[in-house]
């Protein structure tokens, strides 16, 4: 099973928050406590990350049945879920919503790898090959900003988070909570071709980052000729990390839409 964070009341609608690759659960926080009153927010950390396990397979397939599994593991499958995902947890929603719509209430993506090309996912993939390790808790935080192209995160918003993802190791290097080997796997995962927008017939909000290097624009079209109405596109200042780059604006548009 999937180590699981929790907000709000069990009993409350559900809202499911999947992270991307090299997060963890805990990158919903400060959305989760703003839902809280509301729903009851269960984010988890993927396998491979944070303190789930980080055994193989680390592909599509698995990430959704690890999903549902440890949802049904606490009993949080009794009614439709509404299912938010960032990144590659917005590529694993999408998969979820594709195979079982019946199960899924709301759809959110925040700027969604649904598809990437081949040549991204090679890059990405050897980008994460090598190690990641800092000599100090303020150089991992000096180089997030510049690995994930951040542009308006308030600082303290990032090292907040990151407190509870980085660990100093015996020889003194900071590293984070996750397995480079199922990063590597992840972008492979990404360049894979998404199943058909027809199969994911639920209301969904997708969340870009107007600087973001991933591309939805591809996509939107044949999304939006699916989905036409219950089809909500939003745009926000800042990248690809839209909960540090644009928190206020993407809480707010999520909020809206869950209801």
């Amino acid at each position: 099973m999937l180590q699981i964070h929790e907000w709000g009341e069990r009993g409350s609608p559900v809202v499911v928050c999947l992270h991307g690759i090299t997060s963890h659960g805990r990158h919903f926080a400060n959305l989760a406590e703003l839902l809280a009153g509301s729903f009851h927010v269960v984010a988890l950390d993927l396998r491979g990350h944070g303190a789930s396990g980080y055994e193989p397979p680390w592909h599509l397939e698995q990430h959704v049945e690890d999903a549902l599994d440890t949802l049904q593991e606490h009993g949080l499958v009794e009614q439709p879920i509404r299912w938010l995902g960032h990144s590659f947890g917005g590529r694993i929603a999408f998969e979820v919503a594709a195979g079982a719509p019946e199960a899924v209430e709301r759809l959110v993506l925040l700027d969604p790898a649904l598809l990437i090309s081949g040549n991204a996912a090679l890059n990405g993939a050897e980008g994460a090959r090598p190690d990641r390790s800092y000599a100090s808790f303020e150089e991992a935080i000096d180089r997030r900003f510049e690995e994930s192209r951040l542009s308006r995160a308030p600082r303290e918003l990032v090292a907040e988070e990151l407190r509870a993802h980085l660990v100093q190791h015996r020889n003194g290097r900071w590293r984070y909570r996750y397995l480079q080997s199922a990063v590597v796997a992840a972008y492979g995962e990404m360049s894979r071709e998404p199943p058909p927008f027809e199969l994911a017939q639920v209301p969904t909000l997708i969340v870009v980052g107007e600087d973001s290097y991933i591309s939805y624009d591809h996509l939107l079209d044949a999304h939006t000729a699916v989905l036409g109405e219950e089809l909500e596109v939003v745009r926000v200042p800042g990248g690809h990390t839209v909960l540090w780059d644009a928190f206020d604006e993407t809480a707010d548009a999520v909020a809206r839409f869950l209801g």
